[in-house]
């Protein structure tokens, strides 16, 4: 994966159905964003060190999926803004921001007839742990272009919704117990969505070498080095 735009910022692609590039921007942690045949798209921009939003590509699209300080950062917002840019985020999120469209799990809206937005659930689902994210609070997304759907899931485990999610080409995994997967949820989220890209985030200092094992379902994991 190739340095691109800033220091800590590394890209990768991938081409969509209808054979158009996507480029995945990866800034840090849960934080990058997509360029797609003109457009860009975030997904929950947060400030990190030696990354200046104010130089990055204004947004056509922000996603946020809830309001926790490492999804959710105003300053980062307002530096990728234009009077233009459309946010969707889940309830409780644009309630910080004040500002975008509300969209509530089952929920989707279009973009530009381009791109379809959808809102799906994402929360923790180990005893003990559902207080990190309950159920109903925040979003995951599903996106669509291209004629491909691209899975951002927020910070969630292995649901079972996502048996309805399928099919995804694309998905981001969060995995990071206690708050989200640990590596055998992801392995069995991806064995049930069957993404052809899967590219974990969110995971700090885990240990993702047993996700090697998902070759065998011809799923292609793509890390970007934290």
């Amino acid at each position: 994966m190739n340095q691109t735009l800033a220091k800590d910022i590394k890209s990768d692609s991938f081409k969509t159905k209808d054979g158009r590039k996507v480029t995945v921007h990866f800034i840090q942690h849960a934080s990058f964003y997509l360029t797609f045949d003109g457009l860009t798209i975030y997904a929950d921009p947060v400030k990190y060190e030696g990354v200046d939003y104010s130089t990055l590509p204004k947004a056509d699209i922000i996603l946020i999926t809830h309001d926790h300080y490492d999804h959710l950062d105003k300053e980062a917002v307002s530096d990728i803004m234009t009077p233009t840019t459309v946010i969707y985020g889940s309830k409780y999120a644009l309630e910080v921001i004040k500002t975008g469209i509300v969209l509530r799990n089952g929920e989707k809206s279009s973009f530009k007839n381009i791109i379809t937005i959808e809102a799906v659930p994402a929360y923790n689902t180990t005893e003990g742990r559902e207080s990190y994210h309950p159920k109903g609070r925040d979003n995951g997304y599903i996106i669509t272009l291209g004629g491909s759907r691209i899975y951002i899931p927020g910070d969630c485990e292995d649901m079972p919704e996502m048996k309805q999610f399928k099919p995804i080409d694309v998905a981001f995994f969060p995995i990071n117990q206690p708050y989200t997967m640990t590596v055998e949820q992801a392995i069995n989220a991806a064995k049930i969505i069957k993404p052809k890209i899967l590219y974990p985030i969110h995971y700090s200092d885990t240990d993702l070498t047993g996700l090697s094992v998902l070759k065998k379902a011809k799923i292609d994991v793509r890390i970007f080095k934290m």
